[in-house]
């Protein structure tokens, strides 16, 4: 099973501010773990929103809304997947995620499941999405 742990953004993230060196060191050294455990799937912060866009979507039109975006407790900052056996076992990886406030203050991170094909059942549209082949390279 694949578990996102998300990094909520902050005023300083938004704001383009990048990590000092110990908070690099943290995450480096925390991410080096997961690596030689072999649970580590894939990890990287994100560019502020002001470098990105939404695609608002009603009913069968599209348009872009352009960032930022001013509610920061609802962007994400960065994320790291890992793949582990467990919900206990991701528990205990996302107890040792360092603390992602730039300023060493109080912040929070989310952890959520990944849903796995297997969980959506049988489906001719699954199979045909097996196929593709970055969920190839994605699946045990």
């Amino acid at each position: 099973m694949r578990y996102m742990i998300i990094v909520k953004a902050s005023r300083d993230t938004e704001a383009g501010v990048m990590p000092g060196e110990d908070m690099l060191e943290a995450m480096t050294t925390f991410h080096e773990e997961l690596t030689r455990a072999g649970v580590l799937v894939d990890a990287s912060g994100l560019q502020p929103t002001s470098s990105g866009w939404r695609v608002e979507h009603r009913g069968g039109e599209r348009s872009f809304v352009d960032g930022p975006f001013a509610e920061t407790k609802e962007i994400i900052a960065g994320y790291t997947i890992i793949r582990v056996a467990s919900e206990a076992e991701a528990r205990e990886w996302s107890l040792k995620f360092p603390n992602p406030a730039l300023d060493g203050g109080n912040c929070h991170i989310e952890v959520r499941r990944l849903i796995e094909l297997e969980d959506l059942g049988p489906s001719a549209a699954v199979e045909r999405y097996k196929l593709l082949p970055a969920v190839r390279r994605a699946t045990p």
